[in-house]
């Protein structure tokens, strides 16, 4: 069975959510917006397979009016259109930070990816990765359910 670790241990799950806040914040003053924020954080949150935050990000991107498209393509990023360059920027933040070691090809889309956000809004991306992958984690060892939902987002009892 599995420990729900922010119930094992609050301090350091309130640490980490204080942390989480710190980082957004600098994130959105250093030039992300929130569309790109949980765009990272989704794909991020896809490629961890990570249904909680998965559930979770979905839902906070659509209120941050990343439209549903975008959301239903994702995981096709690189093959369509509708994404433009600083999407692709924090999206290839995203997968570089989150499938480990770092590649070349990896490399080449974080040098890429510094060019088109600025040195500020790419280390704030690189931040929300960080983050994104901690609390994927967090929610993965400690099996944290998804309640299901209605169409409107309120949860099914």
């Amino acid at each position: 069975m599995t420990a729900y670790l922010d119930k094992a241990a609050p301090e350091a799950w309130q640490a980490a959510r204080a942390w989480s806040v710190i980082v957004a914040e600098t994130a959105l003053a250093k030039g992300l917006t929130a569309q790109e924020v949980e765009l990272l954080k989704v794909r991020a949150s896809q490629l961890n397979a990570c249904a909680y935050c998965l559930d979770l990000h979905s839902r906070e991107a659509r209120t941050a009016g990343v439209p549903q498209q975008k959301l239903d393509m994702l995981p096709a990023w690189r093959d369509a259109e509708l994404y433009d360059e600083r999407d692709r920027a924090v999206l290839a933040v995203a997968e570089a930070a989150t499938v480990l070691p770092l590649t070349e090809d990896a490399r080449a889309d974080l040098a890429g990816a510094r060019a088109v956000l600025g040195e500020d809004a790419y280390v704030a991306a690189e931040w929300i990765a960080v983050a994104i992958n901690a609390f994927n984690r967090i929610s993965i060892l400690s099996g944290h359910r998804v309640n299901p939902r209605d169409g409107e987002g309120r949860l099914v009892r």
